[in-house]
């Protein structure tokens, strides 16, 4: 009996040392998601049409956010909020600095004179109407994007965007869940 009221005296149960190591655990993997999902990859909202068919309203999507170089043909996350949209939006890069884009009035889409296959994006080819002047060459550091619903989207066609500052590139969309 003694021994066991020593014991008690001396500290805490295995028990309870069992438990305080596991919340010392689950505390050291939430500060690990939470810095892997704020640094390295991201998860945002897409918001509105201008990306269907293949992102929805509503539709989450995974970015990665680190060590990102913007390539034509992928999906990215913009930060739009220091333009006259004031969000975060999501479009396709079409070109990249140095490259020279041209709409012809049948909605198609030409890179450095060369016609820009999107049948693997884009249902029907789009007609569409834009403020700015073409062609035009994407400037260093820049990139051209487009939504892939060319009738509602607000993108590099429109003043409102116009070339993206290669920065404000959130990153490169990895996969997308949820949605409508």
């Amino acid at each position: 009996m003694q021994q066991e009221a020593a014991a008690q005296r001396s500290g805490p149960s295995k028990g309870v040392l069992a438990v305080y190591e596991w919340l010392e655990a689950l505390g050291v993997a939430i500060i690990i998601a939470m810095l892997f999902f704020t640094f390295v990859v991201r998860v945002n909202a897409v918001k509105g049409d201008s990306m269907l068919p293949n992102y929805t309203d509503g539709m989450r999507v995974i970015v990665q956010a680190v060590g990102y170089q913007p390539k034509a043909g992928d999906v990215v996350v913009i930060d739009a909020t220091n333009t006259n949209l004031n969000e975060f939006v999501i479009k396709r890069i079409i070109a990249t600095e140095g490259q020279t884009v041209d709409l012809d009035g049948a909605g198609n889409v030409y890179v450095d004179g060369e016609l820009l296959d999107e049948s693997a994006y884009l249902g029907l080819v789009p007609t569409y109407s834009h403020d700015v002047a073409f062609p035009q060459t994407v400037p260093e550091g820049c990139v051209f994007v487009l939504g892939d619903n060319r009738e509602v989207s607000t993108d590099s066609r429109s003043s409102d965007l116009g070339m993206v500052d290669a920065r404000y590139v959130i990153g490169r969309v990895l996969f997308s869940f949820g949605g409508q």
